[in-house]
C-alpha cells in the first residue's frame, strides 16, 4: 500500500505559488540581465549607425531627384522650342509663303544651329519624300530615302497619328541595328483645313541628352535616356554593386531617380544614378571594436549561463521522469489495477476509477470481496483471484462482469501478469482491464445479421453455392441448391463449365498470380471473357436454368467464385411458344402476299403454256404435212424446253417462298437474295405497270441471314411500294421503285443496307407515328402485319428499320424504307464463315 510522505513548510514545495514564481523569475533575471544589457548595447549601437546612413541615402535621393527634375525641364523646353520652331515653318508652307528652296534653306539653318537634330524631312499627303535636309553627323541615310517613299512601320504609325490628330505627335525612339537611336516629331501639314502632308523632324537621342541636360548634371551624375521598356538608348548606367559582404541591405544599392521627358511622355525617360562618394560609416573601425567588445562579453555571460543550466539538468531530469510517467498512466484507457501480495489493492489509475465509478480513496488498500465484484458472480471471481495469486492464470486474460457505484454493470476483459520491480523481485501482480461492453454488442448484432442474411438466402427461388479456387470445398451453399445437387461441389463445377465461364482448377503457384485489388486472375481468368449471364439446361433436373457467376474475395482472404442459377424453365417455354407464334404469322404473311399475287402469277404461267401449246400444235401440223425438217423440228423442241423450263422456275421460286419451314440462318450473298425477290416482284410489278430498278453495290461480303426471311421482307416492302404508285395514279415515267443495296458503316459497325424507293404518295405523320404496329393498316383490305413482320425479321437480325417521306418543294413526292443488317458477328456463338456453306 502506498503512503504519502509528509513534507516540510521550508521545502520549496510547501511554499505559496507566487513566491515560487517570484523564485523563479529572479533566477532568469539573474542569468538574462547581463546578455539583455549587452544586447541592448549593441541594438542602440547598430540603430545610430543605421540612422545616420538612413538620413544620409536620404538626402542623396533628395539631391537626385531635385536635379533629374530641373535637367527635364531643361530638356523639355529645348524641346519646345524647337517644336514651335517646326510648327512656324510647317504653318509657312501650308500658306505657301515658303516654297522647296525657302524650306531647304531654313532646314539647313536649324540643323546646322541645333545639334541635336539630324534630319528634316517634307512628306506630302501621299507619303512621298519631296525635300529633306539631312545633318553631316548622319553617316548612313535611311533605306527608305532612296525610294521617295515612307516605308518603315514604326514611322507609318506616328505619320497616321498626326494626320489623324491634325497635331505634332513624337513617336517611340526607334533604335535601328548598327545606327543611333532617334526620336521622330510629325508635323501635320493643313491646307484650307485638309491634311496636305507633314514635316518629320528626327532628333538623335544622344544629341538630346548631350546638349538638352546640363552639364553640371551630366558630371555629377551617371545620366541616361531609357524607352519605354526601360531599354538604355543612349548614356551612362552604373550596375548593382555586387557587395555581399555590406552591413546593410542598402549599401549595394544604386542611388537613382527617373522622370518620363515631357512633350513626348513615357516612351522617353530620364534617369540619373548618384556616383558613390559618401563613406561607410558602419564598415568603421569603431564599430567593429564596440561589436567585437560586446560579442565577448555576451559569450562569456553565456557560457556561465549554460555551467548553471547543467547543474539544474540533474534536477529537472528526475521530476519529468516521474511527471512523463504519471502522465502516461494517467491517459491510458485502460484501467490498471495492482495487487500485493497479500491480494490487496496498491495502485489504480485514474482510467480504472473511471470505468468502475469508484475513486483511488475508496479502492487503496481493499482486499477481497472487491467493491466493483457483482454479486451474483462473487465466488466465480474469488476462485479466479486465487488463481492470480498462485500465478495459474491464463496469460489470455479472462471476462468478467464488473459493478459500477451506482449499481450498473458493464462487460471487461482482465489480463494479469507479474509486477516486478527494479532489483527483479515480484512485488505483486498487475492487471489491465478493457471496456469490451461495445464489442460484444457488435459481435451479437453481427449474429443476428449473419442469421438474417441466411434466412434470405435459403429463401431464395435461385440456387447460390461459393466454391473456393483450387480447391473441392464448397465455402456456401443455400436451400434450393442442396436441393438440386446436394452438399457437394459436383452441381457447382457442373455449373461453371455448362456455362462456360472460366475453370476454378488453380494450382498454388498459380495464386501468386492473381491480383488482390481487383480480385480476378491475370492470366486465365482475365483472358477468358465472363458472360454476364448463360442459359444452360441440365438433363437431371429437366430444367432450365440461368446462371450468373462473379469473383469475390471470400472472409478468409481467399479467391472464390459465387454461382447464382434461377430456374427459367417457364419463360423458356413462353419464348419458344412466340417463336412458334412469329413462325406461323410469317409463314401466313407469305401466303397472304402470294395470294395477292395470284393473278400476276397465274399470267406469268400462262405465258410459257401458251408458248408450250402453240409450238406442239405447230410441230404436230407441220409433221401431218411433211413440210418439216430436222433442223425446224430441232429448234421448235428447243423453245418448248426454254418455256418448260421457265415455268418449272416460276413454280420452284413460289414454292421455296410460300413453304413454312424452320428459320434456318446460313451465310448467303446478298446478289443471290436481290436475284431471288427480282424475280418473284417482277410478277407483280408487270401486272402494276411498275418498273423495278436494282442496284447492287459489287463486292458485297456474305451476311449471316435466314434468306428466305430478309427476301420476304424485302417483297413485303416492293410490293407496298407498286401499290403506293398505283393508288396515286402516277404518269408512266414516274411508276419506279428502286432498290438499292449497299455497305455502310453505322456506329463503328460494317452492314448491309436494303433501301427501297418508291413515288408513290407517302406516309401521313399519323400513319409512321403507327406504321409497325400489329393489326394497323392504311388498306381497305389489309391485315396490319406486313410491316410489322418485316421490322420483327429485321431486328430478329439484330438490325433497324425506318421510314421517311421524300419532299419537293414541299410536297410529298415518294417514301424511303431503309433498313441493314450487320456484316460481322453479333454476339459470341456467331458461326465461323469458314465452316459455314455458303449459298450461292
Amino acid at each position: 500500500m502506498f503512503t504519502i510522505p509528509s513534507v516540510d513548510n521550508a521545502t520549496p514545495q510547501a511554499q505559496p505559488w507566487w513566491r515560487r514564481t517570484l523564485a523563479w523569475v529572479a533566477h532568469r533575471l539573474s542569468h538574462l540581465a547581463p546578455l539583455a544589457a549587452v544586447l541592448l548595447f549593441l541594438a542602440a549601437i547598430a540603430a545610430a549607425f543605421w540612422y545616420l546612413r538612413v538620413e544620409e541615402v536620404r538626402r542623396e535621393q533628395e539631391a537626385v531627384k531635385r536635379d533629374v527634375e530641373y535637367a527635364q525641364q531643361r530638356l523639355r523646353l529645348r524641346l519646345i522650342e524647337r517644336q514651335e520652331q517646326m510648327m512656324r515653318l510647317a504653318r509657312d508652307i501650308s500658306n505657301r509663303d515658303a516654297d522647296a528652296e525657302q524650306f531647304a534653306s531654313r532646314a539647313e539653318a536649324l540643323v546646322a544651329q541645333n545639334p541635336e537634330l539630324v534630319a528634316i524631312y517634307w512628306i506630302d499627303d501621299h507619303r512621298r519624300v519631296l525635300r529633306g535636309e539631312i545633318s553631316p553627323s548622319m553617316m548612313l541615310p535611311r533605306d527608305w530615302l532612296s525610294q521617295g517613299v515612307l516605308t518603315p512601320s514604326d514611322t507609318l504609325t506616328g505619320y497616321d497619328l498626326a494626320r489623324d490628330l491634325m497635331q505634332p505627335v513624337y513617336s517611340q525612339p526607334i533604335a535601328a541595328k548598327d545606327a543611333d537611336p532617334v526620336l521622330q516629331l510629325h508635323v501635320p501639314l493643313t491646307a484650307k483645313g485638309q491634311y496636305a502632308g507633314e514635316l518629320l523632324i528626327e532628333y538623335s537621342v544622344d544629341g538630346l541628352l548631350r546638349y538638352g541636360v546640363p552639364s553640371e548634371i551630366l558630371a555629377k551624375y551617371a545620366v541616361a535616356l531609357l524607352d519605354g521598356k526601360a531599354q538604355l538608348l543612349t548614356g551612362q548606367s552604373i550596375p548593382e554593386r555586387d557587395n555581399p559582404g555590406a552591413v546593410m541591405p542598402w549599401s549595394a544599392k544604386v542611388n537613382e531617380f527617373e522622370s518620363p521627358v515631357s512633350p513626348v511622355g513615357n516612351g522617353l525617360v530620364l534617369r540619373a544614378q548618384a556616383w558613390r562618394t559618401s563613406q561607410n560609416v558602419v564598415g568603421s573601425t569603431l564599430f567593429w571594436l564596440v561589436a567585437v567588445l560586446a560579442a565577448m562579453t555576451a559569450w562569456m555571460l553565456i557560457a556561465n549561463w549554460r555551467q548553471s543550466r547543467r547543474r539544474q539538468e540533474a534536477q529537472h531530469a528526475l521530476q519529468a521522469e516521474t511527471t512523463f510517467r504519471r502522465a502516461m498512466e494517467n491517459s491510458m484507457l485502460t484501467g490498471m489495477r495492482a495487487l500485493g501480495l497479500d491480494g490487496r489493492i496498491t495502485y489504480v489509475n485514474p482510467a480504472f476509477c473511471q470505468m468502475t465509478g469508484w475513486s483511488e480513496e475508496d479502492l487503496l488498500g481493499q482486499s477481497q470481496p472487491f467493491p466493483y465484484w457483482p454479486d451474483e458472480d462473487r465466488d466465480m471471481l474469488m476462485t479466479r483471484l486465487t488463481e492470480e495469486l498462485a500465478g495459474s492464470s491464463d496469460s489470455s486474460g479472462f471476462q468478467m462482469r464488473v459493478k459500477r457505484k451506482n449499481g450498473t454493470l458493464f462487460d471487461a476483459r482482465l489480463y494479469v501478469s507479474p509486477l516486478v520491480d527494479a532489483t527483479n523481485k515480484q512485488t505483486g501482480w498487475m492487471a489491465s482491464m478493457t471496456d469490451i461492453t461495445e464489442p460484444n454488442r457488435v459481435r451479437r448484432q453481427l449474429s443476428a445479421s449473419y442469421e438474417r442474411f441466411t434466412t434470405v438466402l435459403e429463401a431464395l427461388d435461385a440456387s447460390v453455392s461459393v466454391a473456393p479456387l483450387g480447391s473441392e470445398e464448397l465455402l456456401f451453399a443455400n436451400k434450393l441448391y442442396r436441393q438440386w445437387f446436394g452438399g457437394t461441389t459436383a452441381g457447382h463445377m457442373q455449373l461453371v463449365v455448362r456455362a462456360g465461364t472460366p475453370e476454378t482448377h488453380i494450382t498454388d503457384e498459380s495464386l501468386d498470380t492473381v491480383d488482390s485489388f481487383a480480385g480476378l486472375p491475370l492470366d486465365s481468368l482475365a483472358t477468358t471473357p465472363l458472360a454476364e449471364h448463360a442459359e444452360i439446361y441440365i438433363d437431371r433436373l429437366d430444367k432450365w436454368l440461368e446462371v450468373r457467376s462473379r469473383y469475390l474475395n471470400w472472409v478468409d482472404g481467399r479467391l472464390a467464385q459465387m454461382v447464382i442459377a434461377t430456374d427459367i424453365t417457364a419463360r423458356r417455354q413462353a419464348e419458344e411458344l412466340a417463336a412458334a407464334q412469329a413462325e406461323r404469322a410469317q409463314a401466313a404473311s407469305r401466303l397472304i402476299t402470294m395470294g395477292e399475287m395470284a393473278s400476276s402469277v397465274a399470267h406469268e404461267l400462262n405465258q410459257p403454256l401458251t408458248a408450250i401449246s402453240n409450238y406442239c400444235t405447230g410441230m404436230i401440223s407441220r409433221i401431218k404435212g411433211g413440210n418439216i425438217t430436222e433442223e425446224d423440228l430441232l429448234g421448235a423442241l428447243e423453245k418448248t424446253a426454254r418455256q418448260a423450263q421457265r415455268a418449272g422456275q416460276v413454280i420452284q421460286h413460289i414454292r421455296s417462298f410460300v413453304r413454312r419451314s424452320e428459320p434456318k440462318r446460313e451465310w448467303a450473298e446478298v446478289g443471290a437474295m436481290i436475284e431471288q425477290v427480282v424475280e418473284l416482284a417482277e410478277i407483280e410489278l408487270r401486272r402494276r405497270h411498275v418498273r423495278l430498278i436494282h442496284q447492287v453495290a459489287p463486292r458485297l461480303p456474305a451476311v449471316f441471314v435466314d434468306p428466305i426471311l430478309i427476301e420476304q421482307a424485302l417483297i413485303n416492302l416492293i410490293k407496298n411500294g407498286a401499290e403506293s404508285i398505283d393508288v396515286a395514279q402516277r404518269f408512266a415515267p414516274l411508276r419506279v421503285v428502286d432498290l438499292t443495296v449497299a455497305q455502310r458503316v453505322i456506329d463503328a459497325m460494317p452492314v448491309i443496307e436494303f433501301r427501297v424507293t418508291d413515288n408513290g404518295q407517302g406516309l401521313a405523320p399519323e400513319v409512321l407515328a403507327r406504321l409497325y404496329e400489329a393489326f394497323f393498316s392504311t388498306k381497305s383490305e389489309g391485315l396490319g402485319i406486313g410491316l410489322n413482320l418485316c421490322r420483327s425479321i429485321v431486328e430478329s437480325h439484330q438490325g433497324r428499320i425506318e421510314a421517311e417521306n421524300l419532299y419537293n418543294s414541299g410536297e410529298v413526292v415518294g417514301c424511303r424504307f431503309t433498313f441493314w443488317i450487320p456484316v460481322g458477328p453479333a454476339h459470341d456463338n456467331f458461326p465461323d464463315k469458314s465452316q459455314a456453306k455458303v449459298v450461292a
